[in-house]
């Protein structure tokens, strides 16, 4: 893609997102397909996050665990291990699993109502396609994502308790009390901040794949595969920008 081409695509990017905003507070309010859209992106996706959350914790544990002891500092285990993932890898990890499989079923399910006419199907018959299928997956992505990464942080942390546990001895209060004493309100905010970021990305990004496919079959695909790279991308650079206003404003 040019340069040119990724500027326009940009700029209706943030026109999509304009009419999210002035369309998403007025009524009519589609309540049912909203929850519908929670339960669709938070309860589905638990058990994803859930298992990728505990393999992060132990791996963390694990690959951790012989520097800390060459350095003498093993007691710091449950300081570095806490840290980094309720910083950077669970809200990280959970948006790229929630890009990858919540990301894709927006834009395969979009555009295929597209293809099939069922979006022109909606206007025609006096429902505001806008509000019923983006507005709603949009809201239902932005706020299940952080309750996901706070799942994904207390799973994350309970394997790196098991992790220490599995060459020492270390009580389950101990463990926790160290990563509470070290973890500041102002370190936790933005990890907490930026997941809804995180959600309000991957939802916008999907949606305007998925709404804007080619009237073909191979829109489809291409739908789909497009939302899972640009909402993994955005989410990087959503990081890269609260790691620079966290660091700005002395957080870190």
């Amino acid at each position: 893609m040019s340069v040119t081409s990724l500027l326009a695509e940009t700029g209706t990017v943030a026109r999509f997102a304009g009419r999210f905003f002035r369309e998403g507070f007025r009524p009519r309010y589609e309540v049912p397909e909203f929850f519908y859209q929670c339960y669709a992106v938070g309860y589905q996706s638990l058990p994803l996050v859930g298992i990728t959350g505990f393999i992060m914790g132990l791996v963390l544990t694990l690959r951790l665990r012989p520097t800390m002891v060459q350095f003498g500092a093993e007691s710091w285990i449950p300081v570095m291990v806490g840290l980094t993932i309720i910083q950077e890898l669970s809200p990280i990890i959970t948006g790229l699993m929630v890009a990858g499989k919540v990301g894709s079923n927006i834009g395969a399910e979009l555009s295929s109502m597209r293809v099939t006419e069922q979006i022109d199907a909606m206007d025609v018959s006096g429902t505001n396609p806008f509000k019923y299928l983006v507005v709603t997956r949009v809201l239902a992505t932005t706020l299940m994502v952080p309750v996901l990464t706070l799942l994904a942080d207390a799973i994350g942390l309970f394997s790196a308790y098991v992790g220490v546990n599995m060459r020492g001895s270390t009580s389950l209060l101990l463990f926790a009390n160290h990563i509470l004493n070290s973890l500041t309100f102002g370190q936790l905010l933005p990890a907490v901040i930026k997941t809804f970021f995180f959600g309000f990305a991957i939802g916008l990004i999907s949606c305007y794949k998925g709404y804007y496919a080619s009237n073909d079959t191979a829109g489809v695909g291409r739908a789909a595969n497009s939302a899972v790279v640009a909402s993994s991308l955005a989410i990087f650079l959503l990081d890269l920008v609260a790691v620079l206003v966290s660091t700005a404003l002395g957080l870190i």
